[in-house]
This record gives structure tokens, C-alpha cells and sequence, in this order.
């Protein structure tokens, strides 16, 4: 897959492999920036990576555009991958009970599926991180089955709850706090997605592999509570 190169003003470069949000393109942009942390390329400062492109922030005291895309031109695609950080894996707790799932009557009859198939498939699915935003430690999810291609509500909510996990687009999102939100809510995870004291403040990161655990109201509760008081660490508990 050959990515076009965009100047991002006199310090950062956008390398984009498409328009769409699609599974390839997500794979070809964590692959980049895995491989560019991996080979520490002199000047590079960050990386952000998104569904379709992946921007690279450098000094330009010490490198140039010209030569952070020559860097990029020169990777070996063919090698493992070696060294930066790693992908991790987690199983986060979900309650799909109807409290916390004022849309799952609807993505039911968007999909063609009942209820509990809509949970049992969220369930069941496998998940990579594609980016983490929108709110701090938000992550965008990918990918559901083409049936969940679903678009936003056409009228958003104004209070969202922290915890809801939502669907849109072949996507599931988790907001880590209240907010704001267009996405299907079907469900809670009582877990903190992003605290400043942690050494990585967000939780998870592009690349990370995500499944859901479902948990009745009971140990929603139980988790949400121990979370509170400082007594649930996600780090450790959801770390598979």
C-alpha cells in the first residue's frame, strides 16, 4: 500500500493510505507507527495515529519533511517488528442490562437481529484500538460485522454517561467520562479509562486489543464502587 505524503505546517507530516475507515487502512497505519517507533528515527518527536493516516511531528531544528518521508520510504515492511511499545490485551467488564442500553431496541432493528444477538456478538467480537480521542483516554474500536455499519443518532445526546459503550459505523466506542454523544449506547463499563497519576494516563492505546467480559448489575455495581474508592486498578484487573 503506497501512502501519500502532506506537509502539516513547518513541523509535522500527515501520511495518508485512504479516505475510508476500513480495517486495512486502520492495519497500515498502526503498522507505520509501530515500525517508526521501533526504528527511532533521529527528530521524530510523536506519532498520532488515526483510522486513515498517521501524523508525524518532528524538529525541525534537527530533520526536515524531505528527510523524515525518506526515513519513511526506507522501512523494511517485510521485517518483524522489534522494539517500542508493544500492543497489550485486555478483557474489559460490560453490563448490557437495559438501564444502561436505551438504544438496544434500536440497533436491533437496524441490524436485523434480536437483542441479546446484538450483545452476544458485541460480546464475542474481537476489537483494535484505531485511536484514542475525542475525550481524553477515548478509544474508537474496530471492527464489527458490516451488519453494525449503523450511522450516528440523527438527534445527539446532550449527557452521555462515563462508561457507556456505544456503536456506530462498524465501530464501538467507550466514553471514559459524561459527555456529549451521538453513538448507539447498548451498554456500561464501570472501569476508568484515563487517570493523570497512572505513568500512561490513558488506558489504552492504538493497536491494543480489546474484548468485553459481561457482568450482571451486581458486579457493575461492585466493580464501579472498588473503582471509586481507588480499590480496582485496570491496569491489573483487566490486563489479559
Amino acid at each position: 500500500m503506497i501512502p501519500k505524503f502532506r506537509a502539516a505546517g513547518d513541523a509535522a507530516l500527515v501520511v495518508e493510505y485512504g479516505e475510508i475507515i476500513d480495517a486495512t487502512l486502520i492495519d497500515a497505519v498502526q503498522q507505520l507507527d509501530r515500525r517508526l517507533a521501533a526504528a527511532a528515527v533521529p527528530g521524530i518527536i510523536e506519532t498520532v495515529p488515526s483510522f486513515r493516516s498517521l501524523m508525524v511531528h518532528y524538529d525541525p531544528l534537527s530533520t526536515s519533511g524531505a528527510a523524515v518521508i525518506a526515513a519513511i520510504q526506507a522501512l523494511d515492511t517485510d521485517a518483524p517488528i522489534t522494539g517500542g511499545t508493544p500492543a497489550r490485551r485486555w478483557i474489559l467488564p460490560v453490563c448490557y442490562d437495559a438501564k444502561f442500553a436505551p438504544d438496544l431496541a434500536d440497533v436491533a432493528t437496524a441490524t436485523g437481529l434480536a437483542a441479546d444477538e446484538v450483545t452476544a456478538t458485541h460480546a464475542a467480537n474481537g476489537f483494535t484500538v484505531a485511536v484514542v480521542g475525542f475525550l481524553p483516554g477515548c478509544p474508537f474500536m474496530a471492527e464489527l460485522p458490516a451488519a453494525f455499519n449503523l450511522s450516528r443518532r440523527t438527534t445527539p445526546r446532550t449527557r452521555v454517561p462515563a462508561g457507556s459503550v456505544a456503536v456506530a459505523q462498524k465501530l464501538s466506542v467507550i466514553y471514559p467520562t459524561e459527555s456529549p454523544g451521538g453513538w448507539h449506547l447498548i451498554g456500561n463499563c464501570p472501569i476508568p479509562l484515563f487517570d493523570v497519576r497512572w505513568e500512561r494516563p490513558a488506558l489504552l492505546a492504538p493497536a491494543d486489543a480489546v474484548t468485553f467480559r459481561p457482568i450482571d448489575a451486581a458486579e457493575h455495581a461492585r466493580i464501579l464502587a472498588a473503582a471509586r474508592q481507588g480499590a480496582y486498578d485496570p491496569r491489573r484487573e483487566c490486563a489479559a
